[in-house]
This record gives C-alpha cells, structure tokens and sequence, in this order.
C-alpha cells in the first residue's frame, strides 16, 4: 500500500511554563493509502487532539506530519486552510449542513470554492447522492430528514471534491441503533468502493469493529495497535472490548 500519512514524534502541550498539560506525548504512526482506521481511548487520552492536529485545525507543540511530501508543520494559517480546502474531508457528529439549503446544496457548496463549472458540480454531486443512496431526498432541507440521512449528506460532501482522507470525529454519536449501522455501513462502502482513506475518532467499540485497523490511546500515548485478521466482524468487537477493558474506556456509546 502506497503512504499517505507519516506521523513523527508529535507532541502537544496546552497551559504555560508553569501550568503545562502533555495532551500528546511523542506519538508516531503511518496511515497507507485506503485504510479505515480508528482512534480510541477514554476521555482525556488524547484522541480528539490527535485528531484536530492531523486534520489542521490546531498545531503541534514539536514533530512532524507529513502528507506525502507536504509536512503540515512547516506551514502558515493560509497555506494550511489552502491544504484543508483541497485535501481533508471532514464528517462532525452534529452534522454542520446549513438548514437554508437543500441537501443537493449543501453537497454542491463544498465545489463552489473550486473552478468547476454548474454542469460538472450537478452532475458530480448526482453522482455521489446516488452512490450513497439519497439522491431522492436532494430537494428536502435538512430539518425534514433523518439524523442518518444528514449524515449521509455529510459523507456525500466529505467524499465530493475527492480528498486524501476523510476525517470523522464521532461520527454515530447522535444517532440511534439503525442509523448508526447505517452509517458505518456507508463508511464501509467508502472505503471498499471509493477508496476514501478514512480516519474515525470514535468511544464505541461497535463502531470500531467496521474498521480494519484501530490506535488505542491512553495518556496521549499509543498504547496498543489491532488488525482485523480473517475473523468475524463480532470476533473483531471482541478483541477490541479486551483491549479497552485495560485503558479505561467501556467501549460502548453513551
């Protein structure tokens, strides 16, 4: 598999000289090209951090990340907005669609800042609603549709402007059982059809168990690293419970 991300001795500190918190503690890892990989730990271990320095949205204390030969590190607030715009896709937990337009508009929205013309955004845009199976409900705003149907929305504008990686930061946490499955089922044909590289900061151990690769992390450290071998997805979920019966975390949603 081709590298995509390289994680160097990164470490985060918050506070001052004589108030200093290590939320990140000199971590190091590699994402390849085409993995679904999650981050767990319990509160306070670092994941959400680790998270925001890798999708540009806050800045590390010392270290290096580098997507292929770009090191986000070395760059300024307007070259990593830049970098952001054309290479990150981004899926919150509390959706961030604007309910004054359409779903179709909310998706198209995020090429508008490209040189694309009508024609190509309409059709690129169609073209992703089908794929994720909610071209029907395109003119309906988001008030009127399902928290996973949002969701879906926001996986269809993560996934149009064709980005490196897509990240997702809890991505279940305000949906129900179904529409959890769901989504995670998305992210799977993501993954396996699209090639999108995704990376899920996720507390759920169910959740965990549609990826092929999980970080554990406890005290902004890595603590332990799972495969899914040629298992049942249940056998994964096991695996995974035992490991977060030794960080602290219950691995189950709140």
């Amino acid at each position: 598999m081709k590298e995509l991300l390289h994680i160097e001795d990164v470490e985060k500190y918050y506070g001052n000289k004589n108030n200093l918190t290590k939320a990140i503690d000199r971590i190091s890892f590699i994402i390849d090209q085409g993995e679904f990989t999650a981050i767990m730990g319990a509160s306070g271990s670092g994941k959400t951090t680790l998270l925001n320095l890798l999708a540009t949205v806050d800045t590390v204390t010392s270290g290096h990340i580098w997507y292929g030969r770009d090191d986000i590190t070395k760059m300024n607030e307007d070259q990593m907005a830049d970098f952001r715009k054309n290479n990150l896709g981004f899926v919150f937990q509390d959706y961030n669609l604007l309910d004054t337009l359409t779903l179709k508009e909310n998706i198209a929205l995020a090429m508008s800042l490209t040189k694309k013309g009508k024609r190509e955004i309409d059709q690129q845009t169609k073209d992703i609603m089908e794929r994720l199976d909610i071209w029907s409900i395109r003119n309906k705003f988001p008030y009127q549709v399902s928290g996973g149907q949002k969701q879906r929305c926001a996986c269809a504008r993560a996934l149009i402007n064709h980005p490196k990686i897509v990240f997702a930061d809890e991505p279940t946490g305000a949906l129900d059982s179904k529409s959890s499955r769901m989504l995670l089922e998305t992210f799977s044909y993501m993954n396996s059809e699209l090639n999108a590289t995704i990376l899920m900061v996720t507390h759920d151990a169910f959740s965990a168990s549609y990826c092929s690769r999980i970080l554990f992390l406890k005290d902004g450290q890595i603590f332990h690293e799972l495969r899914r071998g040629p298992g049942t997805r249940k056998e994964f979920l096991n695996e995974i419970l035992d490991v977060l019966s030794l960080t602290g975390g219950d691995g189950y949603a709140d």
